[in-house]
């Protein structure tokens, strides 16, 4: 990845910035294992081909970004990278009511930008903590009206109020950067990833106990199951300062193992279990309406089979602790401009735009190692 000192990636709607990527396949290793399944699925379905490919089709969930955001964009230039915003939904209704009370609505407990730079051969990932007040732009609500949102509004009550497309809209005012896909995925999806995929191997350094998160870790090796590996990317109490930041650096530890996990599972080697895995990687994720079909995905997925873990880089957005509420955090302006602005010429992020982040801060994130 370009020499790379701290690289992610991410965009929002406002202005003329912005560039346009092929829509070729690119974007992250997650979503790789829907797109690898999905693909070996077409290669070995031979007689039931036709019944796979119509039921896998039908788990996946699309959203017309595009129709809905419509020309109120930054600019769409072609430069070869590519741009996707990653959501994971924390929404208590149906099968994840165990995790919460359900209060009728989701908010985006979790957010990447990825960046896959030209070539496909890097990419950048900029986490967004959730709790970073931003200026939110007007969004249709879910029920049909206008929010006009405003100043000081956490960054995850976008998918609250407006869903996908006003996340995607924030996002984009936010950065500049225009997104090109949305991949959402859910807890119990994410949940059933992980189990087929035969869990993920980690080691922690040291016990990691939450029972918010129904966490419990023992020091040294694990093969985390998916409740477990759930528990890991939710858990704030159990490790660092309890804060939405540490855990954020624990996201990202755990995306490396996942990364490496899917580089090592033989995707063609068992019909069964191919089968297995595309049924749960398509059932986990709600995407743009560009990728929400299996032809579409293989696609998608084409495009990732460069990528390990070290070409990977993984950054938190430059933030500080808010001087007037410790429980939230605001953009370091001119740091975040740094980052937009390296991403929209397609370049590594400068170690100066994360240098005196409180996102990168801290010892969470030496907690989990890969493997």
């Amino acid at each position: 990845m370009a020499e790379q000192s701290e690289s992610g990636s991410a965009r929002i709607t406002g202005g003329g910035r912005g560039r346009r990527r092929k829509r070729p396949t690119t974007g992250r290793r997650a979503v790789k294992i829907a797109a690898w399944s999905a693909a070996g699925v077409v290669l070995a379905g031979g007689a039931g081909l036709g019944y796979v490919y119509f039921k896998l089709n039908g788990n996946i969930k699309g959203v017309d970004i595009n129709a809905q955001l419509g020309t109120d964009r930054p600019q769409d230039v072609d430069n070869g990278s590519m741009d996707i915003l990653v959501l994971g939904s924390d929404s208590r209704a149906g099968a994840n009511k165990e995790y919460g009370k359900d209060e009728g609505g989701a908010r985006s407990d979790t957010a990447m930008i990825v960046h896959v730079y030209e070539g496909h051969k890097s990419a950048s990932v900029v986490s967004v903590p959730r709790d970073t007040l931003v200026t939110r732009p007007s969004c249709t609500t879910t029920d049909g009206k206008t929010d006009p949102g405003g100043k000081r509004q956490m960054f995850n009550t976008a998918y609250e109020v407006g869903g996908p497309a006003c996340a995607v809209k924030t996002v984009e005012q936010m950065s500049g950067i225009r997104m090109d896909h949305y991949i959402e995925v859910d807890f119990t999806g994410f949940k059933k990833l992980i189990d087929e995929l035969g869990g993920v191997p980690v080691t922690t350094a040291k016990p990691i106990k939450d029972t918010k998160s129904h966490l419990d870790l023992p020091a040294g090796k694990h093969t985390l199951n998916g409740e477990q590996a759930l528990g890991l990317v939710r858990t704030r109490h159990g490790v660092g300062d309890g804060s939405d930041l540490g855990r954020i650096q624990l996201q990202q530890a755990f995306i490396k193992a996942l990364i490496e996990r899917v580089k090592g599972v033989g995707v063609f080697t068992s019909p069964t279990k191919l089968y297995g895995l595309a049924d749960a990687a398509t059932k986990a994720i709600t995407t743009d309406s560009d990728l929400n079909s299996i032809n579409k995905l293989i696609g998608f997925g084409n495009g990732l089979k460069g990528l390990g873990a070290n070409d990977v880089h993984m950054v938190t957005l430059p933030v500080m602790y808010d001087p007037a509420d410790p429980n939230r955090v605001l953009p370091q302006q001119a740091q975040a401009k740094q980052v937009w602005d390296a991403l929209l010429k397609d370049q590594p992020i400068p170690a100066s735009a994360t240098k005196d982040s409180a996102g990168d801060k801290g010892d969470a994130g030496t907690v989990v190692k890969t493997g």
